[in-house]
């Protein structure tokens, strides 16, 4: 056997062994790209059974409020009680203009005690008006909640149910809806409307599902 061989020889052995120490060295790198490798394809595969199962839709509660019978009612009973509150802020507004009439009248035959009596009266009836109406604000908005609580409860039960039989994951309100492929597809208002019995308007005159009720819902 040559020196060249012998030389190739030392040099293949040189090699080999310099490589088994590299890979034993990097054995762990190895295997945690390995690990990589696994847990991205592990990752794929699970989003790819999310994607599968995963349907997003939507629906205009407001648009599903406006087509009910019952939203009507609840108007003409909000119309109704707000009369009543409106009835009993103006007639103290209306004690309050004429006595501070009569008090602009005789102010300048008034002592000044009497005077001063007078306008601390009607500062505290000013205010009394002013809180009245708050009062009132605050009892309209519970009265408009408590009447259209169980007409948004019925309208839920509907959603679940249209959306369990359509194979919906999720349903969402358009105002939540950032952008959607194929809107059409994606509402399900109408068949909600349908599963409360109730014949959608035709689209020209809900112009785009929009609420033709004067009722402004709560968002809660």
């Amino acid at each position: 056997m040559g020196n060249g061989d012998s030389i190739s020889i030392k040099s293949f052995k040189f090699i080999f062994k310099h490589l088994s120490e590299y890979l034993m060295l990097n054995s762990k790198y190895i295997m945690n790209i390995k690990f990589v490798f696994v847990g991205v394809a592990l990752t794929l595969l699970s989003f790819g059974a999310i994607a599968q199962d995963f349907k997003l839709g939507f629906a205009n509660t407001d648009y599903i409020l406006s087509q009910m019978p019952e939203a009507k009612s609840v108007e003409s009973e909000l119309r109704s009680f707000e009369k009543q509150l409106s009835t009993k802020i103006n007639a103290t507004a209306q004690g309050f203009q004429q006595q501070l009439q009569q008090y602009q009248k005789s102010a300048a035959t008034m002592t000044e005690e009497a005077r001063a009596t007078k306008e601390k009266e009607l500062q505290d009836l000013q205010q009394q008006i002013q809180q009245d109406q708050q009062t009132a604000q605050l009892q309209l908005q519970q009265k408009q909640a408590e009447l259209l609580e169980p007409v948004y409860n019925k309208i839920q039960t509907s959603i679940d149910k249209v959306a369990k039989a359509n194979g919906y994951t999720h349903i969402l309100t358009p105002a939540a809806l950032l952008y959607v492929q194929n809107e059409e597809e994606s509402d399900i208002s109408d068949l909600v409307l349908k599963d409360l019995g109730i014949t959608p308007a035709p689209a020209n005159s809900n112009s785009g599902n929009s609420s033709s009720s004067n009722i402004k819902p709560d968002n809660n």
